[in-house]
Order: structure tokens, then sequence, then C-alpha cells
């Protein structure tokens, strides 16, 4: 009896290293996957502080809330499913998919370029009106307006998170997935929330009687501008590279060899001039090429929407994506 019960707790301990062991290989999956979907994630975050602008400010932290429960809702019972339906019959679709979502991301981040060059549509002021001056029905119009927007970025989060991990098991797929669905909406909800409450924090601190807190408090409120603003251009900076680089890789997984083969020669070239940080500059390298890639290829589909009937009404798709940028 001891030498058996010696063995079952020698197999329990056994059994024990082995799920530890798939805790880790799942958990490094999904933050493998997480950082290949860096970029879509920054745009995100830069995409949803401009939903609650205009807002009064005790509503600003439910919005975000509603809008977060409904980008969790969109992950989890849409996106995850169907990515994991396509990736086990139908694995040969995930590249197409991938590509169409880059070539959306590089046509938001060029028509956004344009925009800040002063070529394309006018900009219509009153879509960026308060919230607060449209009407009451005007906050649950446009928690609906970003969640539906957010469904397409989580869709392109969801889709570059699971290219990474197609050669897991089914189940190890689906929890990763699901790890990274959850651990994003927090990251990007948690970072928005920080950000559309800094300028209430920094107004209390102005307020206190202590001069440092003052100082701080000014600081904070004279931050935001410049914070929304650079996470705004860092968003498209985020989407043309981002997108560029999944037509990229895209192309050459689908047989044509010509752009991924001359960017990766070019990352050699440059890496070899810098031997001391050539990881660094390759990265840098392919990431300039694909921003350009991604530049023009946006370039050419916002000139071939503006032709088309409905981009001649609205040269952008997208009816809240003012008040996005």
């Amino acid at each position: 009896m001891a030498a058996g019960l010696a063995a079952l707790l020698d197999d329990i301990a056994a059994i024990a290293r082995v799920a530890a062991a798939s805790v880790d290989d799942i958990s490094a999956a999904a933050g493998r996957a997480s950082m290949k979907a860096a970029g879509v994630v920054v745009d995100d975050a830069a995409v949803t502080p401009r939903y609650v602008t205009g807002f009064d400010p005790s509503r600003e932290l439910p919005i975000i809330k509603k809008i977060g429960l409904g980008s969790l809702r969109n992950k989890l019972l849409f996106i995850v499913p169907a990515a994991l339906l396509l990736s086990q019959f139908a694995p040969w679709v995930l590249t197409p998919l991938l590509m169409l979502g880059g070539t959306y991301l590089s046509y938001e981040g060029a028509h956004k370029v344009l925009e800040w060059l002063g070529v394309g549509g006018h900009h219509d002021g009153a879509k960026d009106a308060p919230v607060v001056e449209q009407g009451p029905e005007e906050e649950k119009k446009m928690v609906s307006g970003a969640i539906r927007t957010d469904f397409i970025l989580s869709s392109e989060i969801m889709v570059i998170a699971l290219n990474e991990v197609t050669d897991e098991p089914f189940l190890n797929r689906a929890v990763i997935l699901v790890a990274v669905a959850i651990g994003i909406t927090l990251l990007i909800y948690g970072v928005v929330a920080l950000i559309v409450k800094m300028d209430d924090v920094g107004l209390h601190l102005a307020e206190r009687p202590q001069e440092g807190a003052q100082r701080i408090g000014r600081f904070l409120v004279k931050a935001m501008p410049v914070v929304l603003k650079t996470l705004s251009i860092v968003g498209v900076v985020a989407m043309l590279w981002v997108g560029g680089h999944i037509l990229l890789v895209g192309t050459d997984d689908l047989g044509f060899h010509p752009l991924y083969a001359f960017v990766h020669h070019m990352e050699e070239i440059v890496a070899g001039w810098v031997p001391g940080a050539a990881g660094l500059v390759a990265w840098l390298t392919n990431t300039f090429f694909s921003a350009v890639l991604g530049l023009l290829v946006g370039t050419v589909v916002v000139g071939i929407v503006s032709l088309l009937p409905f981009g001649s009404k609205d040269e952008h798709a997208d009816d809240h994506a003012d008040a996005r940028h």
C-alpha cells in the first residue's frame, strides 16, 4: 500500500509539473500574441478617449465601463469563437483576412495623414460638438458607435493574436485567445480611464493648499491635450506600421516574395552599419518600410473609396471617424 501510495503521489507530481509547464507555455504564447497586436492596441487606446469628450465628468468612467464591457462581449461572444472555427476548419482564410484588416488599417492611417496635409474632405465640426450640447440621447448613440468601431479593431487584435498561435492545440488556442481578449481589454480601458481622468485629478490637486500639489495639478491639466495629441499621432503611425507589416508578410506567405525579400535585404544592409545594435536597427528598418507600404496602399484605397458613390457622400466610412481622430 505504501509503495502504491508513493507511486500515486509521483504520478500526481508529474501531472502537476506537466500542467505547470502547459500554463507557462500558454502564458508565454499569450504574451507573444499580445505583443504582435501592440500596434492596434495603441490605436484602440488612442481612439477611445475621444468618445467621452463633452460628457459630464461624473459620466466619463461609467461610459468607459460600458464601452469596455461591450468590447469584451464583442471579443468573447463573437470574434474569438469565429476565429477559432476558422483556424480549425479553414486555416487558409486567416492570411487573406489579416491582409483585409491590414488594408483597412492602412486606409485609416493614410486618410488621417491626408487630412493633416489638407488633402481630402472637409471637416464637419458638428460631429465634434460636445455630447452635452447634442441632446441626452447622444450618450447611448456614442456608446453604440464606440462599440461598433471597437469591433473592427478588436477583430484585428484577435486575428493577429490567433495568427501567432495557429500551431497550438485547439484548447490551448482557445485559452490563449480568451486570455489575450481579457488582458488587452483591461489594459486598453484601464489606460483610457487614467487618461480621461487626468485633468480631473489635476484640477483637484491644483485646488490643494500645498504649492507642490498645485504645481503637479497644473502640469497634469496642461499635459492632457498634449497626451491626447501624442496618442492620436502614435495611433496613426501604429495603424500604418501594423497594416503595412501585415500586407508585407501576407504577400510573402501567398507566394509573392519580391517585397519581403527587398525589405529583408535592406534590414541586413542597415544592420551591418551598426553591429552593436543590429537587432534594433533591423526592426526599425522593417518598421519604416512597413509604414511606407501601409501609407502607399492606404492612399490608393482612399482614392478608390473617394470615387465610389458612398465615398463621395462621406469620405470617411465611419460615422464617428472625426471623433475617433
